[in-house]
């Protein structure tokens, strides 16, 4: 039987801004607050622990605004991070499946645990539930809102302080027992999230997933968006319904370098169009997120629109550069 760990977390970070931060550990986790739940959505044991910071020592201001913790209170209750850390993945147990509000925290246990040497016992890939994701997917058009705004829509007695780690593991454990409840469990573990911390190594390991109506798949890293965009797993369009590879209606093009998109015909199943996000791992290297679903007319024609758009402005663009350039010859000459 399966135990669904919702948690969260509060971190520290730098007082003197983003650029004096530690290389690969911008945030210091101060907190960890879960609940386990059974496979009915049950909540069924609490797990809470304060963690001593040993690099961010000085308590930046919003945090300590937000959480009302102060760096007294840490140093003289919390533990450090490694035996924290080890006790709360003793007490999630096997079998476990992590939920939690957003794509965060996740990601920065296990920068922590990196940061300290510890070994990642999580697997790979790591899937896991985004509560705030299902929360907008049934019923708010994908809409992503606070845990304190679901709260209160779903009339859940605020019996608990908020933006305090185990006060918010709770309210998310609440709103997965009410998205179970009214929309059906099954309904609800079909939309699982994966987890970006640890990317795949090579084609081998990229991920492909198909959800009921859309399809993901998560790249290898590329040294950079050239490099990916010439990569067939990622540039191919395959329906999800039939597998059928499809030839491209629209090819893929961006209006900002960071997102692409495309369109393509599946003979039986109708248009399939299709978002690439390309996810920055340094300053030079990236990941693609693909993600197609199939569309209508209506859909189509807003692709086509778009790229329509793109063109436009690029054509403007490049007149106005010719005039400038023309512009400046004529002055040298004057």
């Amino acid at each position: 039987m399966d135990n669904y760990i919702v948690f969260d977390l509060e971190w520290n970070q730098s007082v003197r801004g983003k650029q004096k931060s530690v290389v690969d550990f911008p945030f210091e986790i101060i907190e960890i607050g879960a609940v386990k739940l059974d496979d009915q959505f049950h909540m069924v044991d609490e797990f809470h622990r304060l963690i001593c910071p040993q690099v961010y020592t000085q308590m930046h201001y919003m945090i300590s605004e937000v959480t009302h913790m102060s760096m007294q209170e840490l140093k003289k209750r919390g533990e450090v991070f490694p035996e924290a850390a080890k006790d709360f993945m003793k007490w999630c147990g096997e079998g476990a499946v992590f939920c939690t509000w957003g794509s965060m925290d996740l990601m920065e246990l296990q920068r922590n645990m990196a940061y300290y040497g510890m070994e990642n016992q999580f697997p790979k890939p790591l899937f896991y539930y985004d509560v705030q994701k299902l929360y907008g997917m049934f019923g708010r058009d994908g809409e992503k809102l606070s845990l304190d705004t679901a709260v209160e829509e779903l009339e859940i007695p605020m019996e608990r302080p908020f933006h305090r780690a185990l006060s918010d593991a709770y309210y998310t454990g609440k709103v997965l027992e009410h998205l179970g409840k009214v929309f059906g469990r099954e309904q609800i573990l079909a939309y699982n999230s994966i987890d970006y911390y640890q990317l795949p190594d090579n084609k081998k390991e990229e991920i492909r997933q198909v959800f009921p109506g859309y399809s993901k798949y998560v790249s290898r890293i590329f040294p950079s968006k050239e490099d990916a965009m010439i990569d067939r797993g990622v540039t191919e369009m395959q329906c999800y319904e039939c597998g059928r590879a499809l030839r491209k209606k629209v090819r893929w093009f961006t209006p900002n370098q960071k997102i692409y998109y495309g369109l393509a015909l599946c003979p039986e199943h109708g248009y399939l169009k299709g978002k690439i996000r390309m996810k920055k791992v340094d300053d030079t290297r990236v990941f693609a997120v693909k993600t197609l679903k199939l569309t209508d007319e209506e859909g189509a024609s807003k692709i086509m629109n778009r790229k329509e758009d793109v063109r436009k402005r690029r054509v403007e663009r490049s007149r106005a550069k010719r005039h400038r350039k023309r512009e400046g010859k004529g002055g040298e000459g004057s």
